[in-house]
This record gives C-alpha cells, structure tokens and sequence, in this order.
C-alpha cells in the first residue's frame, strides 16, 4: 500500500471535491438527539428543512411543536470532516446548547509530474496518520495522532473509516488535543448525497459548586430530501456569504 500519509492526503481531497462539485441546493430530514449529562437528559426530535449554501435552517419541533430558524441543530448534515469547522458547546444543570457552523474544505495540492523525480511523499506537520492493523488497500482505516504543531482545543481527525464502494470516509471520530472532547461522524450515500447520518459527541464540563460532569449527546438522521427548490419560502433569499477556505494543514 501507499504511504499513510499520501493515502490521508488523497481522501481528503476526494471528499473535498465532493463537497465542492456534488452539493444538494436543500436537504430536509428528520433529526433525533439524545443528551446526557449532570443526572438529566433531554430528546430533541425535528423536522428540518436547510440551505446548503451557508446551513441556514427552518426546523420544527416534533410533533407539532415551535418552529425556529438559523443554523441546523446540531450538524448540517452535509459537512466535510476535514474543514475549517466551528464548534462549542455550553452545559450546566438546566440546559445544553450545541453550536456548531461548517468551513470551506481545503485540498491539498500535489505537484505536477516531473520525470527527474522517483517519489512525491505528502506529509502533514499536525497531524500523524497511520495504518490501523485491518485497513487494506481496498478498505482504509487510519489512525491519526496529533504532533507537537496540532495545539490545544483544536480537532483532529483521530480515525478514519473509509468506504470501499465510494472511496470517501465512512466514519471520521474528530478529536479535541485540549480536552476529552469527541465527535463521532457516520457518512453513507443517500440518493447520490454524501451525508450524515448518525453523529456522536461526549465532552466533560466543568462547573463551580457541582463539579466536573461527562455530557453526551447521540443524533440519528433519516428520512432525507433533496429537493432543486426551496422547500420553505423562508429559505428561497440570498445566502449568506461563505467562509473563506482555510489552509492546509
């Protein structure tokens, strides 16, 4: 097999161009979350209906619940994994709140062929990737370890699952190198979209008087659309502007 840094690379480019050439316009779906923590829990069941182009949402609370707009809760379901993501998360005794707002994907670019060379090795300077003992060449699994450049309260990709049948990753666990902090992301193809469908998350927060407590929130996503036009007039306006992309890492 190639090396686990060139295979790393090339997996995130695929899923970059994904990302960038194969966006649905909108995507509705259901969404059911269950959150743990501080001896209470809480399901938040909705119907949300997004624009893809800057995760502006119209949701409901299920069944017939308040309907509220912004960006989808928890995750646009529609996401690159390697992306310059924004994530934070509040918890105490009375409520958890989840915040969440996607990047642009970065691909890395490759140079172009030159005969007088016998090798091009990628590398990356944050993080470590490496074979775990099952991955094939036809079914990549990676560990990935952060490196002295990484920092602190900042994800990394710690293991990557690749689908064979579509070569883009089939489960990403992103990793927080300045807490316990773990995302968990389950990817399928639905109707020819690269999508969430099942996310993981598990933090400790750290509160005056109670203590430190583990807070933990599990959300399965089902029954998507993609439809070409707004599926709610609320979101038939301009999006907002982008993020710019971010660089390499």
């Amino acid at each position: 097999m190639i090396g686990a840094d060139a295979a790393l690379a090339a997996l995130i480019d695929r899923a970059a161009n994904t990302y960038l050439t194969a966006a649905p316009a909108y995507i509705t779906f259901r969404e059911s979350t269950h959150v743990e923590g501080a001896d209470r829990s809480e399901d938040i069941n909705r119907y949300v209906a997004v624009r893809v182009a800057d995760d502006y949402a119209v949701m409901q609370d299920l069944p017939n619940g308040a309907v509220r707009t912004g960006d989808a809760f928890p995750v646009i379901p529609f996401f690159d994994p390697f992306s310059s993501f924004q994530f934070s998360y509040f918890a105490n005794l009375k409520k958890i709140e989840i915040s969440f707002s996607p990047g642009q994907p970065f691909q890395l670019q490759e140079p172009a062929p030159d005969p007088s060379v016998d090798a091009v090795v990628p590398y990356f300077s944050e993080w470590a990737p490496r074979y775990a003992p099952d991955s094939t060449a036809e079914a990549l699994h990676l560990l990935i370890d952060p490196t002295p450049r990484t920092g602190n309260n900042t994800f990394y990709p710690s293991e990557v699952i690749e689908d064979p049948a579509t070569q883009l990753p089939s489960h990403v666990t992103l990793q927080d190198n300045g807490s316990d902090m773990v995302i968990g992301l389950d990817y399928s193809m639905v109707d020819g979209y690269w999508v969430i469908t099942r996310g993981t998350w598990s933090a400790t927060q750290h509160v005056a008087i109670i203590g430190a407590f583990k807070v933990a929130a599990v959300t399965t996503f089902s029954d998507f659309t993609f439809p070409a036009t707004a599926p709610d007039p609320r979101l038939a306006g301009t999006p907002r502007p982008s993020p710019s992309p971010s660089p390499s890492p």
